[in-house]
């Protein structure tokens, strides 16, 4: 049935738009590996394909089983969908149903194939030179005149220097030069934190400004459907994650993609988190399905005499706003919230609020720091500057002796899982150490601390409904936020978090100062409320999303007399 008008724009809108070539793109020699990534694309989407077929050909479950669960989960989620991807393949999916009892050996085989070859065409992203130079210089003061339309003109009058406008509000920290290097000697994994959907286009552009490698990623496909984010996602080496499908065949065409392009020497980035931090928090449970393929494409190059090495990079990125936040802090309190993975209706999807935030931002000093933590090799070892392996008393060591058996390169699924799960409690102590504070979350952490001693033995959600209930004159919450930052300047000096620059060098005053203006410039609902030198906790809510940065160490930074209130805290956690 031919498409409507309408259904037809929609669908090319939401289509990955490819820019015309008239002449084959010959990369330089030291371009990054990922400006080979078109020359490669078709041969890694047969590699993916043969992997998966093959592995599901010679496990013990029938293949009949494998294609009938794949077909039913999709029949019903193409049901519940009722869009355009349903009318496009719903017949087909049904239709697998009921011929795969009546199927010869080849032909399941065969429409095994056609499914993992369909899948991976699906997941499969682009990389562009073009789209990437371009965004390398649009992009910056596209920023500026969202953010500060009054600085354009100078940052336009500047491009030829490299500075603008958004240099200022995003941070960078760590030993860059020590990732350059070890980009030359082997791949890099950036395993981030992840608090916003702005997550993936601040940190490609801090790895862009710093002159590190751009990285593939996977990003969720509703993150596709805006035809501008989505022609710059899948130009520069964004490849689709559909998190609405189920089907453990499909995970396990995501998982061999990845592992396919780390295995090439494709600098990667994945959020062990897998999805934003609901709560504010640190994340704690790490879902490890994608950075296992990392060191399963170690396994296997070892296996083929391949040394490439494989570095894991710990990295935080720390807002002292947060885009979605109101959005998400309710979803992580509401029961529902929970079984929603996927938000298509928060702040990230409304433009006025983009434009209310990067304009509080602008006004903001280093608004967002992304810290680099140490690299690590797939074991959890720290690596030295040419990126050997270290052991904790600083020996050198072949890791390659951890995937061979009697002096063998092997590949081991259960082992690797348990490198992967051990993997996943170093990232958690990494992420804590590399934390950076910012002065939002000290300051509600203050105040909502406040509120938990003045409501003793009361649930969370007891608590929250104290709205407008708990004062505090302002000289008393500047010598609380006084206090609490010299103790997260202890912990700093001894390397157990860090503080931003104005966290750590503004005064108590000013502190409070920036963070009232910040929330009551961006955020829709009432935080704190001042009068005539009294603040009040207005929304107990959103001082909890901002103070759950500080759970790990709320504890550690309490005086005497919050010790209670701050065990009750760290229990949140």
């Amino acid at each position: 049935m031919a498409k409507s008008p309408v259904r037809t724009v929609k669908h090319l809108l939401t289509r990955p738009i490819r820019l015309p070539r008239l002449t084959p793109y010959v990369p330089a020699p030291d371009d990054p590996t990922i400006f080979w990534f078109n020359s490669e694309r078709d041969d890694i989407i047969r590699e993916v394909t043969r992997r998966c077929v093959e592995r599901h050909v010679h496990e013990q479950r029938p293949l009949e089983y494998v294609l009938n669960e794949v077909a039913h989960e999709e029949v019903k989620r193409l049901e519940s969908q009722r869009d355009d991807e349903a009318r496009d393949s719903l017949g087909f999916w049904r239709q697998t149903m009921r011929r795969v009892g009546r199927m010869s050996e080849s032909e399941k085989k065969e429409t095994l194939r056609l499914i993992c070859e369909r899948m991976s065409w699906d997941i499969a992203g682009n990389f562009d030179p073009r789209v990437y130079q371009f965004a390398t210089r649009a992009v910056p003061p596209l920023l500026t005149g969202v953010m500060k339309p009054s600085a354009l003109p100078e940052d336009l009058m500047t491009m030829a220097s490299g500075t603008h406008v958004v240099d200022e509000m995003l941070r960078t920290e760590g030993n860059i030069e020590h990732l350059k290097h070890l980009a030359k000697r082997g791949t890099l994994v950036f395993v981030p934190t992840h608090s916003s959907n702005l997550d993936s286009i601040a940190l490609g552009y801090a790895l862009m400004r710093e002159g590190l490698p751009p990285v593939v990623y996977g990003a969720g496909k509703n993150l596709f459907t805006n035809p501008i984010i989505s022609f710059f996602m899948h130009n520069l080496g964004a490849y689709r994650v559909d998190r609405r499908i189920r089907a453990a065949l499909y995970k396990d065409v995501l998982k061999t993609y990845s592992c396919v392009m780390i295995e090439r020497g494709y600098h990667s980035l994945f959020f062990p988190g897998g999805t934003r931090s609901r709560s504010g928090m640190l994340e704690r449970k790490l879902k490890l399905g994608l950075a296992g393929t990392a060191i399963e494409a170690f396994s296997r190059n070892r296996v083929r005499g391949i040394a490439r090495p494989v570095f894991f990079v710990p990295t935080t990125i720390n807002y002292g706003l947060v885009l979605e936040a109101e959005t998400l802090v309710e979803d992580w309190l509401k029961e529902a919230g929970k079984a929603r993975y996927i938000i298509e209706d928060d702040e990230f999807s409304q433009l006025d609020r983009w434009l209310a935030f990067f304009r509080r931002v602008a006004q903001m000093e280093s608004a967002c720091v992304i810290r680099f933590g140490r690299p690590l090799d797939p074991f959890g070892n720290r690596v030295d500057d040419d990126g050997g392996s270290l052991t904790p008393d600083g020996r050198v060591i072949d890791p390659g002796t951890y995937v061979q058996f009697r002096g063998v390169p092997t590949i081991e699924p259960r082992r690797d899982a348990e490198y992967t799960r051990e993997m996943g409690q170093v990232l958690v102590g990494e992420y804590e150490r590399d934390t950076v504070l910012m002065s939002t979350q000290i300051v509600a952490h203050a105040l909502f601390r406040r509120l938990v001693r003045a409501t003793p033995g009361v649930d969370l959600f007891g608590r929250l409904r104290h709205r407008g209930e708990v004062t505090v004159r302002r000289d008393d919450l500047a010598r609380e936020v006084g206090q609490m930052r010299e103790r997260l300047r202890d912990l700093a000096s001894r390397g157990e978090v860090h503080l931003s620059e104005l966290a750590d060098r503004g005064d108590a005053t000013t502190l409070i100062d920036r963070v009232f203006s910040a929330w009551n410039g961006y955020h829709r609902r009432t935080i704190v409320i001042e009068h005539d030198g009294q603040i009040t906790a207005e929304d107990p809510t959103m001082l909890l999303y901002y103070q759950n940065r500080l759970v790990p160490y709320a504890e550690r930074v309490a005086g005497e007399g919050d010790l209670a209130a701050a065990r009750e805290i760290a229990r949140l956690g």
